[in-house]
């Protein structure tokens, strides 16, 4: 941790948002989405991302961590966010990566073209899709559903029931055996529950409203989406939250993607796999 950098910046609405950064201190940015209720950082790939000439940046969405909160927040305000971002970093050409339910946020970059590219990680697809809600098992069916039809209602059940302790259980129970060594590993999992304490920290608020807007039918089309777009999937990956045919629709929808699927691995390919991702990542630009 000792390589990674935290920054805030003063937003034009006067909020201000919190990223924390690695790798090549003067390099091609990366926006680094992170996954449901976590903030800070848990570093991936740092050696690579700082030979490869890549500043990673995982930005703290509005409500966790150290991005004050936003009332209003949604895909459209959270490009808002990032195209501030840019502009203080004086950069027009970066790429995203969105690891779990980051995926739509960093799809939603790419949508209004602040991104040249995008890596989806262990993604969530849009559930709320016909072709994606027939799979689901029913618990994570009833969320989507109410998703759709009152989502102010979902928003409030996740408020009321979520925390940084019920959230790493739900990790915990919803992961195979591989993932669930890997994420109780005593050199990672301080790392992750920090994540989540951080992504908690201002209250539950923030998290409740990305997990709306994960949910609910999402207000842009994979089938805009013209910039390179690549999946990455561990086969044995059994969150019931994330795409679940392993990016097989994904791969349909988005009209320049490629699908990498990677057989006995599970959702921490983000970590296990890095150089490899970043490397493709890089190779895109």
């Amino acid at each position: 941790m000792n390589d990674v950098v935290s920054h805030r910046l003063n937003l034009p609405d006067g909020r201000r948002l919190g990223w924390h950064e690695w790798g090549a201190e003067n390099g091609k940015a990366v926006i680094f989405c992170p996954g449901a209720g976590m903030a800070g950082a848990i570093p991936f790939g740092e050696d690579a991302a700082r030979r490869m000439g890549l500043r990673i940046l995982s930005v703290d969405r509005a409500g966790l961590g150290a991005s004050d909160a936003n009332t209003e927040k949604s895909f459209a305000s959270w490009s808002g966010d990032i195209a501030s971002l840019l502009q203080h970093l004086e950069d027009d050409a970066a790429f995203a990566i969105g690891f779990s339910q980051g995926a739509p946020f960093a799809l939603a970059l790419a949508d209004v073209g602040l991104v040249k590219a995008v890596s989806v990680v262990s993604g969530q697809d849009e559930l709320a899709a016909p072709e994606m809600f027939s799979r689901l098992p029913e618990p994570v069916a009833s969320m989507v559903q109410i998703a759709k039809d009152d989502p102010e209602r979902l928003e409030a059940d996740i408020a009321a029931m979520a925390s940084a302790d019920w959230l790493w259980q739900m990790i915990e129970t919803m992961s195979g055996p591989q993932d669930r060594a890997f994420y109780a590993a005593e050199t990672f999992a301080p790392l992750y529950r920090r994540a989540l304490d951080e992504g908690f920290s201002q209250g539950v608020a923030g998290y409740a409203r990305d997990t709306r807007l994960a949910m609910a039918p999402w207000p842009f089309r994979l089938e805009d989406i013209v910039c390179p777009v690549r999946l990455w999937f561990g086969l044995a990956d059994t969150s019931p939250v994330h795409a679940p045919d392993f990016g097989e629709t994904l791969n349909k929808r988005l009209p320049n993607s490629k699908l990498m699927r990677l057989e006995g691995e599970g959702s921490a390919i983000l970590w296990t796999h890095a150089e490899a991702i970043l490397e493709d990542l890089a190779g895109m630009g």
